[in-house]
């Protein structure tokens, strides 16, 4: 074939990185061996569909190829003018050709540093480190330590290495084994008809290496559970769900992996007279209807201690009234919230008889109709019903 890669995909030399899967894709399932068993000829086209996808899906060998043009000149693989996937001298692998697919898996596998033309590791190789798991702590804390931070103790549980054995697993005294099955690569070659894939060791579980005498510390898991009491500063301004991250406070990591991290999720309690609104504050404040008829200064509890606020004259029941920043403060930045106040007006339910007179005066003033408690609800209904 003279075809380049581009032409092999059907898709233009400016191809986005999803043009060109979504091409492969379609060619593949077309040309898959499974759906054409006995055709050599949809064979070939499959190999040369994944060969072709495998160097332009990387960025860096896509590159590369595009400096060196296509297929049909010089290869940046070695070798002439012709194919790079089928045999004779032309080709850029040096003239050999592919007698099966396991030859080309192999091929790659040299070529490109084990990787597969369908994605992961193409070869073996031991498992490499892991980094260690996060680890998650919730923390409940007031509404007055969310708007004020504030520093509190912790202990957390974390996975740590046996002390026993170092972290290795074996009873002192012994070592672990390089696997037998996988000879410590970790991983098992499979073959699966047309295809040859490798698997994680089912003997290991990919260590590649096995303990016959496992630490009595741990079990053979070179980990145990430990304890710690952390100290955590909470910035002022947080919220509910917000997350401070500890990095390497986590669980530790295998063959040498860095401990993961610890989060720590704020929770704040529910507060018997604040309300949290984004970074403003809201409450609710009973007033008498004196007071909302002819203004008052009153104290009122703040996220920072008492103050006084002023009611205006006529100030209605439901009124929300502002205290300018005395809500939350952003964790970041110098922005700050306010508290509104939500005004209700109560109404007084003992009143001595001079109180009464007081306001039947007053209701006369207004031109208001008025009934003394007294008996008052039983002598409406008797009329109603007599």
């Amino acid at each position: 074939m003279d075809q380049d890669l581009y032409q092999i995909l059907g898709v233009s030399r400016d191809a986005s990185q999803a043009e060109l899967k979504s091409a492969y894709r379609k060619l593949a399932l077309k040309y898959h061996p499974d759906q054409n068993q006995g055709d050599a000829e949809a064979e070939e086209r499959f190999k040369q569909i994944s060969a072709a996808y495998q160097i332009l899906s990387d960025p860096d060998k896509r590159s590369h190829y595009d400096r060196f043009g296509s297929t049909s000149g010089q290869s940046p693989f070695g070798g002439g003018a012709g194919s790079p996937f089928g045999g004779g001298a032309g080709s850029p692998f040096g003239g050999a050709g592919f007698d099966n697919l396991n030859d080309f898996f192999d091929l790659f596998n040299s070529v490109f540093g084990g990787q597969s033309p369908f994605g992961g590791q193409a070869g073996g190789g031991r498992t490499r480190s892991r980094r260690g798991v996060d680890v998650k702590v919730d923390l409940d804390i007031t509404m007055g330590e969310a708007a004020h931070g504030a520093t509190r103790t912790i202990e957390v549980a974390t996975k740590q290495a046996c002390e026993t054995c170092h972290g290795s697993g074996a009873k002192p005294g012994t070592k672990p084994k390089t696997c037998s099955q996988c000879g410590g690569q970790g991983k098992v070659r499979v073959q699966q008809g047309f295809f040859s894939m490798f698997r994680t060791c089912p003997t290991c579980q990919g260590e590649g290496e096995v303990i016959e005498h496992p630490c009595s510390s741990c079990s053979g898991s070179g980990r145990v559970v430990r304890s710690e009491t952390l100290t955590i500063d909470i910035p002022p301004g947080v919220n509910t769900g917000h997350r401070l991250r500890w990095a390497g406070k986590g669980d530790i990591g295998t063959h040498g992996g860095e401990p993961g991290d610890l989060f720590v999720v704020i929770r704040v309690e529910e507060d018997k007279f604040f309300e949290r609104d984004g970074l403003n504050v809201r409450c609710t404040v009973p007033i008498s209807f004196t007071q909302a008829s002819l203004g008052a200064s009153i104290e009122v509890p703040t996220l920072e201690g008492k103050v006084m606020m002023k009611i205006p004259a006529g100030t209605q029941s439901g009124r929300v009234l502002r205290l300018r920043n005395k809500g939350f403060p952003a964790v970041q930045g110098r922005e700050r919230g306010d508290q509104l106040v939500t005004i209700f007006v109560e109404t007084p339910v003992q009143l001595t008889e001079r109180q009464k007179e007081l306001l039947e005066e007053f209701a006369a003033e207004s031109g208001e109709q008025v009934e003394r408690e007294e008996g008052g609800f039983f002598k409406r209904m008797k009329k109603i019903f007599s």
